[in-house]
């Protein structure tokens, strides 16, 4: 058993150090929380705000859940000039709810960007054509998607905070509607694995390289989007939206990534295993980062999300088979592993703690298992997995198209 024992405590230390930076890394991170920018609010528009703004939607058999994002936009004032539906190709019958929409509000217009070239993904290539077609009259250029539901006043309140902040970039965190168990549980789980890795959002990020950005609400100066020949540096990748914003902040622009809670939701997917393999599937961000970033990532994940659950539980594994041998455990104490346990029941507390924090971003008025999403930690592990498997592959599907 002494020998064990000293494996175990070697174990313990070499957890030890790689936990224990990581951790310094989050509490850094977090810790930035309290200086956040106050989330963004509805505003009304006012008269230099008019036909500042041209809106593009990019879908692809968005019919069942584009409803929500049409009277949104239709509700927006004069502020926006046109709203840009690019389709590509649907065979559901967005293209006739676009339409319809139209016959209401004459600032909808409805355009294909088939076919899809050579080294374009589908998204990206859709705003591209969004951004080629849309007013050269218009300062600021919006990607909204198709699951998003915007409130009165979004797009005012976000041009007017752009306009007061300096920036010339700005996307916003949403709040995510909740429907089913698994994803209760599953999704904010996932999350976290975004605000583990990258400063709160409402916090300037001064590298370029840890810029963070949604597309789901991307609102970005038209002259910027010039200035980087549109969505072309983001074209190949799984996640344009955090691709570009990271290149526009390398070209001197300012960036900004904001609580959009108050204005914007978003139901993104239907159920767990959904969300496990389309959101999953684009979490890793290879596309953006370089792969040393990726593995700095990885490993920060491993030790502060990952690891904290599963070494607290084979503590007392542990300790209940040692007790259950000898009778006592007072090696126990003189061990690394106590150091080992201390760490990780406090990253469980901060884990847990974050519950709080994020409980805004989320709408769970009409979930079903809604209370899972206070046990969301113990999926952590399943989330960090989802990353890793990420990682390593390539996406050959997406939103209905074939990759080679």
């Amino acid at each position: 058993m002494i020998g064990w024992l000293t494996i175990v405590s070697a174990f313990s230390l070499f957890l030890l150090l790689i936990q224990v930076p990581a951790t310094a890394i989050l509490l850094s991170r977090l810790f930035k929380g309290p200086l956040r920018h106050p989330p963004i609010t509805p505003q009304h528009p006012t008269p230099e705000l008019l036909g500042s703004v041209s809106v593009v939607v990019p879908t692809l058999n968005e019919a069942l859940r584009i409803n929500p994002l049409l009277t949104g936009l239709s509700q927006q004032s004069y502020e926006v000039r046109e709203i840009i539906v690019v389709d590509s190709n649907s065979q559901d019958g967005t293209p006739d709810l676009v339409k319809a929409a139209q016959k209401q509000d004459p600032r909808f217009r409805l355009i294909t960007d088939d076919p899809l070239p050579a080294n374009w993904v589908g998204r990206p290539w859709a705003l591209h054509n969004g951004f080629l077609y849309s007013s050269e009259a218009s300062e600021w250029f919006l990607g909204m998607d198709a699951d998003t539901q915007p409130s009165p006043g979004l797009v005012a309140g976000l041009v007017k905070t752009a306009v007061a902040e300096g920036y010339d970039l700005i996307s916003l965190s949403p709040q995510f509607i909740l429907k089913y168990p698994g994803e209760c549980w599953l999704q904010p789980a996932l999350l976290m694995t975004l605000l583990y890795r990258f400063d709160p959002a409402g916090i300037n990020t001064e590298q370029a390289e840890r810029v963070m950005a949604n597309g789901q609400c991307f609102l970005c100066r038209r002259s910027v989007l010039v200035n980087v020949n549109g969505y072309t540096s983001a074209k190949s990748s799984f996640c344009d939206d955090v691709t570009l914003a990271r290149h526009i902040a390398a070209s001197g622009f300012k960036v900004g990534f904001l609580d959009g809670a108050k204005v914007l939701k978003v139901r993104m997917y239907e159920g767990a295993k959904e969300t496990w393999t389309e959101w999953g599937r684009s979490l890793d961000l290879k596309d953006a980062s370089s792969r040393s970033l990726l593995w700095g990532d990885l490993w920060l994940l491993s030790a502060v999300q990952g690891l904290p659950l599963p070494i607290v539980l084979s503590f007392f594994c542990f300790s209940l088979t040692l007790w259950r041998s000898q009778g006592t455990a007072p090696t126990l104490l003189l061990s690394p592993l106590l150091l080992l346990l201390g760490l990780n029941l406090f990253l469980l507390v901060i884990r847990f703690a974050m519950l709080f924090v994020i409980a805004p971003s989320y709408d769970r008025t009409l979930a079903k298992g809604g209370w899972l999403f206070w046990l969301s930690p113990l999926a952590d592990p399943l989330a960090v997995l989802r990353i890793f498997l990420s990682a390593f592959r390539t996406p050959r599907k997406w939103r209905g198209r074939e990759y080679s």
